[in-house]
């Protein structure tokens, strides 16, 4: 599609709360994934380094994996 100005591209021909709306919602939910990610693997990986630790006694050869 092709717009005659910006402020028509901005309106998207009276649908702009619904379309930007939409976008707005999906960017949020991105970025709430994309967090929740981080943290589990944080998580996952600092499990992992308590159990290497109580069964080894030792972090080393645990990093060396994880990099």
């Amino acid at each position: 599609m092709q717009w005659e100005s910006w402020s028509a591209f901005w309106d998207m021909g009276g649908f702009a709360p619904f379309v930007w709306g939409s976008y707005g919602i999906t960017a949020l939910l991105v970025v709430g994934e994309l967090i929740l990610v981080v943290r589990r693997r944080r998580d996952t990986v600092r499990r992992l380094l308590r159990l290497r630790r109580a069964s080894t006694g030792g972090r080393r050869a645990f990093e060396e994996i994880v990099e």
